[in-house]
């Protein structure tokens, strides 16, 4: 059973837990609940068909998700930490995750591209205190391009590479059309890096933007290799606009 410490940023699993749980009692005792929720209008599971709800193999725990860690404070390295956790895993209420009514893997991979970036945590920083409460994660400003676009395409590959580092995301991978595996460090800062720039080409941002947000985000932190390799894939990618 999963906490919030259970996951971090690119890392689906630190080794940390918050408790065992048998399966089935636990597996009962989520369907029950999600039925009931299903005809609550308030809920997000109303938005699913009845035939969807009624099965209980579609559970979300069956399935990678994008979790997100609830305690969270401005000060902190970083203030968003979502990662899409394995399957097969329960998670407390500190780990909050998204359900998907609509939409696919690579839609998957794309929120989680901009949740896990520079430019979308310096923004969360201006308004989380002690909490990724629910009300402050749906107010955040989300890019939201056609599929057609190239930069939607880049941050799905570079998320979904990041996302999968063993078997358990093997299924999931393949929907999105992404080696699964474990990830050399250099190609993974640099993926890293490459998606922070194209994150910043979808909010639009010029490089006096990028750079402030570097400057401001965190009082004494060393940022100067970070930026370099942001810059470099940010001006790559402004010859490709």
């Amino acid at each position: 059973m999963y906490k919030g410490a259970s996951f971090n940023l690119w890392r689906p699993d630190t080794g940390s837990y918050y408790a065992w749980a048998a399966p089935e009692p636990v597996l009962d005792f989520l369907q029950r609940k999600r039925l009931r929720a299903g005809n609550n209008q308030r809920s997000a599971h109303s938005e699913f068909p009845l035939r969807y709800l009624q099965d209980q193999e579609t559970l979300p725990c069956y399935q990678p998700r994008i979790a997100f860690r609830d305690v969270a404070r401005a000060t902190d390295r970083r203030t968003v930490i979502a990662c899409l956790v394995p399957p097969r895993v329960f998670i407390t209420s500190k780990g909050p995750y998204f359900l998907w009514p609509h939409g696919d893997e690579k839609d998957q991979a794309f929120l989680l591209g901009i949740l896990s970036s520079l430019p979308l945590d310096w923004y969360a920083r201006r308004f989380v205190e002690t909490s990724v409460a629910l009300f402050i994660m749906n107010s955040f400003p989300i890019p939201r391009p056609p599929r057609e676009n190239i930069l939607w395409q880049r941050v799905v590959q570079l998320a979904g590479r990041l996302a999968c580092p063993d078997d358990r995301f093997a299924d999931w991978a393949n929907n999105v059309g992404v080696i699964c595996g474990p990830i050399d460090e250099d190609e993974k800062e640099d993926h890293i890096h490459e998606l922070d720039a194209v994150v910043a080409h979808l909010y639009d941002l010029n490089e006096a933007q990028l750079i402030h947000i570097f400057e401001t985000f965190h009082d004494g932190w060393d940022f100067d290799q970070r930026l370099s390799g942001v810059l470099h894939h940010y001006r790559f990618w402004r010859t490709r606009l």
